[in-house]
């Protein structure tokens, strides 16, 4: 009996915590601190990112990336131009006589050994 008003009587202290003195500056105090803080990391973090993508973009003017797309684009439009050229009859024949029906097979199974991995992953 004693445990259980001794129970009541400590929450019921609990529940009404005291006012003390000081207390709302105390909390304008800490929330001013805490928006101070967010500031400074909201430019820090700003000032990071502008300094990597400064860094990245040095990186990739030095690096003569825009020659690279250049002769990559060169490359494909010779790709394009041979395989004109030979698509039609060629292949055609290669995909006769059964080849096709082995590819499509081929790549079924892969498609399946995919998706079985994932599932195992899954589980």
């Amino acid at each position: 009996m004693v445990e259980a008003e001794f129970e009541r009587r400590l929450s019921r202290l609990f529940d009404q915590a005291p006012e003390l003195p000081g207390g709302a500056a105390f909390v304008r105090g800490v929330e001013r601190r805490l928006r101070r803080r967010a500031l400074v990391r909201r430019w820090l973090v700003g000032s990071a990112g502008l300094v990597g993508g400064l860094i990245g973009a040095s990186q990739l003017m030095l690096s003569n990336v825009g020659d690279q797309v250049a002769l990559a684009g060169r490359a494909a439009d010779v790709l394009s131009d041979g395989l004109s050229r030979t698509a039609g009859a060629d292949m055609a024949s290669a995909l006769s006589g059964g080849f096709g029906v082995w590819v499509a097979l081929g790549l079924a199974v892969l498609t399946l050994g995919f998706a079985l991995s994932r599932v195992i992953e899954e589980f």
